[in-house]
């Protein structure tokens, strides 16, 4: 189960097909909204929200210098080309968006942003990170529930998308709390999220063992380019010039300031993941402010969650069996659920390249602490 969005090659395209928000107005009324998170698709047909705001371009995105000024390189898989910006590699459309960011994302103490590295587990995370904090509205055994009839990226916004447009950013601003986003940005792209000395708000971040990321990966864009070499999707990882890499930096940027400041920042491992399941909602709960009590406990409340986001279970419903993750793309939204598991990358890789990819990230990490054991 894994992120997507990084794919879109025009932001304007992407802004129209895939932004869903609602209006405090409107969202003040919806029985049980005051108890948590509400799924943005359901109130996307909500026009009265911006009605006013125009569907134009910020300013960062008519800057035509502030891309083409940027050294660029070619995107092994096809899609668009990257950009090196402050430190990253961001796919070419994304820049502005990552400059809108910087410049006017304002956080709330209450919003919560689900972040990674593309393809390391991020659908999975916003899953159990919307049904942690929504299961006061929606029961994660309730036959209404979301997660039942969206795909989890229906369900939580992603910001890189939202700072796409004026009208983008109009409803990310009139949405009510608690917000919860997804982004793919390093953390240095959104400074003001789990900022030092608080007024910041919560980051969970999802990492994923490199060598499962490069094999998820390469799986995943061979949806739109079959003939896509597994060599140079392995190559792009090792280089560092891949989407919103080099990956040990963006992990490292997360890692830092989960260890600076861990109430702000939550660090997952995904393979941690997968052998506890129900401790690490127990964790993500504690982590956002909403503990679940005995009385949760005793009815089986978190078993509820961890079963209605398992990939076994999301992978088969009609909602993730059927549709595109983005029309233009015409990606399946079952590319999103391949395998689900730790270890892949032993079907895919020789021991040399294993070697060679281990070698590298170790010296990227070697002073920080955070390290990949089988």
């Amino acid at each position: 189960s894994e992120p997507l969005q990084e794919q879109h090659s025009t932001t304007t395209t992407y802004v129209v097909v895939s932004i869903s928000c609602s209006p405090r107005s409107s969202m003040a009324k919806a029985p049980g909204a005051s108890l948590g998170p509400v799924p943005f698709a359901d109130v996307e047909a909500d026009s009265g929200l911006v009605s006013g705001v125009p569907e134009q371009l910020p300013e960062e995105h008519a800057d035509a210098d502030l891309v083409s000024a940027l050294p660029s390189a070619p995107m092994a898989m096809g899609i668009s080309n990257l950009r090196f910006y402050e430190g990253c590699w961001l796919p070419e459309w994304s820049v502005p968006a990552a400059v809108a960011l910087q410049r006017r994302f304002e956080p709330r103490r209450d919003d919560v942003i689900v972040a990674s590295f593309p393809k390391c587990g991020t659908t999975w995370v916003n899953a159990l990170t919307f049904a942690t904090m929504a299961r006061r509205a929606y029961p994660a055994a309730g036959a209404g529930h979301p997660l039942l009839r969206l795909n989890p990226h229906q369900c939580i916004p992603f910001l890189e998308g939202l700072f796409g447009s004026r009208r983008g950013e109009a409803k990310l601003e009139a949405l009510p709390s608690p917000r919860v986003m997804n982004t793919h940005m390093p953390l240095a792209m959104i400074p003001r999220a789990a900022a030092p000395g608080g007024g910041g708000c919560k980051v969970v971040y999802v990492c994923r063992e490199p060598k499962d990321m490069v094999v998820s990966r390469w799986h995943f864009h061979r949806q739109l380019h079959p003939e896509l070499a597994f060599a140079d999707v392995f190559e792009a990882v090792c280089s560092g010039a891949v989407a919103y890499g080099p990956v040990w930096d963006h992990m490292l940027g997360y890692w830092s300031a989960s260890t600076a400041r861990p109430d702000s920042v939550l660090f997952l491992r995904y393979e941690e993941l997968l052998r506890d399941p129900a401790e690490h909602v127990r964790a993500l709960a504690r982590f956002v402010g909403l503990p679940f009590s005995g009385a949760e406990e005793d009815a089986g409340a978190v078993h509820d969650i961890v079963k209605l986001c398992s990939f076994g279970h999301l992978k088969n419903l009609e909602a993730n069996k059927t549709g595109h993750v983005n029309p233009i793309l015409q990606i399946p939204r079952g590319a999103l659920f391949r395998k689900g598991a730790a270890g892949d990358w032993v079907n895919h890789m020789t021991p040399e390249m294993a070697r060679r990819l281990d070698e590298i990230v170790a010296d990227k990490l070697h002073a920080s602490g955070l390290t990949f054991h089988e």
